[in-house]
């Protein structure tokens, strides 16, 4: 019995991250609503993640930040209330509980999910 409650719940966590991580959006139509003026992509990962690239228009505001103090984070909410944000991290968890945290505030917000899913369509990156 206790053997069959611990597969279910890691049944059930392993469900939870997998929405929590699995991307809303595609890169190429994340590319071309940040194109248009329609969204900000975000790059919610840590500072000394971004040393390995980032997407080329990407926003780089820690999550750490936005759980946080959002230092960073707060002059560009302000400044994009009407966009949508569309973020993304290393394998798409962190990024859906940004997106969980910013759809609570009322923000309209999709998750990428990771970096990948942007660098495995060929769109332009950079590093910081």
């Amino acid at each position: 019995m206790y053997t069959l409650l611990l597969v279910v719940l890691f049944a059930l966590g392993a469900f939870w991250l997998y929405r929590k991580a699995r991307p809303e959006i595609s890169a190429s139509e994340a590319a071309q609503r940040v194109r248009e003026g329609k969204a900000v992509l975000v790059d919610v990962r840590e500072a000394n993640e971004w040393r390995s690239g980032v997407a080329e228009p990407a926003q780089l505001l820690a999550l750490s930040d936005l759980t946080g103090a959002r230092t960073s984070w707060r002059p560009v909410l302000e400044a994009n209330r009407t966009k949508e944000f569309i973020v993304y991290c290393g394998a798409g968890v962190r990024s859906g509980r940004a997106a969980s945290i910013l759809r609570s505030e009322g923000f309209a917000v999709v998750n990428l999910g990771g970096y990948s899913v942007w660098t495995s369509a060929g769109l332009p990156v950079r590093v910081p």
